[in-house]
């Protein structure tokens, strides 16, 4: 069953708003932190998940739980598997931060770029926070996520270039389809899910995810 939403109302809203998550920490104007130096406190504090939005907040989350590291583990897995055949672009996994175009610094639970595009990046850029917005990127919600949270960020990638995105939620085992300059939307319990044409041949079978 799939259904066409402006923006759907967290179905978890109430325990997930009790997490506090995450934890905004607003520097600007006080303090800015360059791309560079960005890069060196993702790496003294590898135990937190940081991003940066486009008002130069940064966020912070602690590490997923366990069963959500699986479930982002069988995603990155398909994904990466499909792109080794493929070869028309390059994946990427939770790890990875891009620059995007309004200068938020973010990250995906699993991307994938045109390696055209990629490799236009120069080779010292890439060892960065890569200047470009992926192609396609999964956002996976854990039990610590606003389901809000997650849908503004979706909307984010797709305003930065983004061309095709999903938002898995587990619990109710929705998902959230999000297009440039159509309104997102929401398939109900489905088994998988087709990348055509962006990605060509590529599904995700989300029974081996939940």
């Amino acid at each position: 069953m799939k259904t066409d939403i402006q923006r759907a109302a967290p179905s978890r809203a109430a325990s997930a708003d009790e997490t506090g998550l995450p934890l905004v920490l607003r520097v600007e104007p006080v303090l800015h932190l360059s791309d560079d130096q960005l890069l060196a406190l993702c790496a003294m504090k590898h135990e937190l998940w940081i991003e940066r939005n486009a008002e130069g907040e940064l966020l912070l989350m602690p590490p997923a739980g366990s069963e959500t590291g699986q479930e982002e583990g069988e995603i990155t897995r398909q994904l990466g598997n499909w792109a080794k055949r493929d070869d028309s672009g390059v994946a990427f996994g939770p790890s990875a931060g891009f620059r995007l175009p309004n200068t938020a610094v973010r990250a995906a639970d699993a991307a994938w770029i045109r390696r055209t595009r990629w490799e236009a990046v120069p080779p010292e850029e890439r060892k960065k926070f890569a200047p470009l917005c992926p192609d396609f990127v999964i956002e996976l919600r854990s039990p610590s996520d606003r389901l809000r949270d997650l849908q503004d960020k979706m909307e984010e990638w797709i305003a930065n270039g983004a061309q095709l995105g999903w938002l898995l939620d587990p619990e109710p085992r929705h998902v959230y389809i999000y297009r440039p300059d159509q309104p997102a939307e929401r398939l109900e319990d489905p088994d998988r899910l087709s990348g055509d044409p962006l990605l060509p041949g590529f599904v995700l079978d989300l029974r081996e995810v939940w």
